[in-house]
């Protein structure tokens, strides 16, 4: 009988490789996935529908006691921001069915829109907690500076893009004119009401607007240096801004009135560990810190999931800023790319600013963390916004090529059954969206044509050549 020599090791080594191979082989899988051509879209849809699950749950928890206090039932909250939910999600998946040009198009009005709704709100608002942001329409009260984030994303996208088509943004006073003095009236519309949160949003919105278009460095940095010295100036006039950066720099300088609502939150975050207190376990949301369910939202969410539940959230917005510069840098036309940077700014942007000061590394600016935070006003026109990101996602070209072979869409066909099939045809060419990339074949003009060319088509006295055969008429 032959001997069998066993080699030590050599077993351990052909596991080790075999499962490094599989390793390698998952990892080039997903990665894989990456490139197929709805990526972007899904990756959008489904970061943007955890988001929205979450910021029910924690709506709920957050709001239970309070609405128990006032009304008698838990859900008494909770079911208002359920109700915007279910208005925002159809909006939102109807906005991804549209068709860029209607975008481009939508744009101006909600501009317009906006800045009346701002102006009324000045002279007609509701006066909460010392700021004039809320107004009263029907009997729904709504703040419109969250829907002019949109409006201003969508109309300053559009202006720059028709420039850029025109090739005019060579000169900074084609980059300026007219986004800026746009952008400088909603800003003071919205000062004016006590919001500099909003305000800060709306301009990085415009400086990454100036970016995406490519404005000179030194135009860049004087914009940039302007919107920090216009906001250091809005700061020093008035008495509780500089309040707060003075309670920033030292919470426990004030723990019992301007420190408070800091302090506690830190308490709250503190408290959660790593792995939180539990669901509904929350300490702070009984009446000790201000504003739970809005402005200090993470908070709750750090007491009650720990650092897990608030790096989950910090990814989950972090997938959907990645999503959403993937469709930025891989759409062809300049207004898909300006609108889906400007949303993403806009998103991230808001995001940052509120876990910044739930965290303490800027001032407590009393505004919401998107998607999250309670409030139908925000709520909606985020959903929409985050429509438009789906509907630009749709238009990568890859993508077009996979939803052509499909077949039309639900709007499609519901605007076919209406009668209204040329009417996005007719918005699409008036908004300057794309053109469609059905090839066109030139046709030699009729007289060019060789007339004694072969033909099948019979006629009593003879062949008919091409040129003289009578056209049928298709309708029978």
């Amino acid at each position: 009988m032959a001997a069998t020599t066993v080699v030590p090791g050599a077993t351990r080594t052909r596991g080790r490789t075999a499962s490094g191979g599989r390793e390698r082989a998952l990892w080039r899988e997903w990665a894989g996935s990456l490139d197929r051509p709805l990526t972007s879209y899904y990756l959008l849809l489904s970061t943007a529908m955890m988001l929205i699950a979450l910021g029910l749950v924690m709506v709920l928890s957050s709001t239970m006691v309070d609405s128990i206090n006032e009304t008698g039932s838990a859900f008494s909250v909770f079911q208002r921001q359920l109700v915007s939910a279910m208005v925002g999600l159809p909006l939102m998946l109807l906005a991804a069915q549209l068709p860029l040009g209607v975008f481009r198009v939508v744009g101006y009005p909600a501009m317009i829109l906006s800045v009346a709704l701002l102006l009324l709100t000045t002279f007609q608002g509701t006066e909460v907690n010392g700021a004039i942001r809320w107004l009263e329409i029907g009997g729904l009260v709504i703040q419109p500076s969250e829907p002019a984030k949109l409006a201003f994303a969508l109309w300053g996208a559009n202006i720059l893009a028709r420039k850029e088509e025109l090739k005019e943004l060579t000169e900074w006073r084609h980059l300026l004119i007219p986004l800026l003095p746009g952008c400088g009236l909603l800003t003071l519309l919205v000062l004016l009401g006590s919001d500099l949160s909003t305000s800060l949003v709306l301009l990085l919105v415009f400086l990454g607007l100036l970016w995406v278009v490519g404005a000179p460095g030194k135009l860049f940095v004087g914009m940039f240096g302007l919107v920090l010295g216009l906001a250091a100036i809005v700061i020093a006039i008035e008495p509780y801004r500089m309040t707060r950066i003075t309670v920033f720099l030292d919470p426990g300088s004030d723990p019992s009135d301007a420190g408070y609502q800091s302090l506690h939150g830190l308490y709250a975050l503190g408290t959660g560990g790593i792995f939180g207190v539990g669901i509904g376990a929350s300490r702070e949301k009984w009446g000790f810190l201000p504003f739970a369910e809005s402005d200090f939202i993470f908070a709750i969410v750090g007491e009650e999931f720990g650092l897990i539940g608030t790096l989950l959230v910090l990814c989950l917005f972090g997938m959907l800023g990645y999503a959403g510069l993937r469709v930025a840098f891989r759409v062809k036309d300049s207004f898909s790319r300006l609108a889906a940077f400007a949303i993403v700014t806009w998103i991230l942007g808001q995001s940052m600013i509120n876990i910044a000061a739930v965290i303490g590394l800027v001032p407590v600016t009393g505004i919401p963390l998107p998607l999250v935070s309670y409030g139908g006003s925000s709520l909606i026109p985020t959903m929409i916004a985050l429509g438009v990101l789906l509907a630009i996602a749709r238009s990568e070209p890859q993508a077009q090529k996979a939803l052509a072979a499909r077949g039309p869409g639900w709007v499609e066909r519901a605007l076919s059954w209406l009668g209204l099939e040329n009417f996005v045809a007719s918005v699409q060419n008036r908004g300057g969206g794309a053109a469609s990339e059905r090839t066109t074949v030139s046709r030699a003009p009729r007289e060019a044509r060789r007339r004694d060319t072969k033909t099948t088509a019979k006629h009593k006295s003879g062949a008919v050549p091409a040129g003289d055969r009578p056209r049928r008429n298709r309708r029978r």
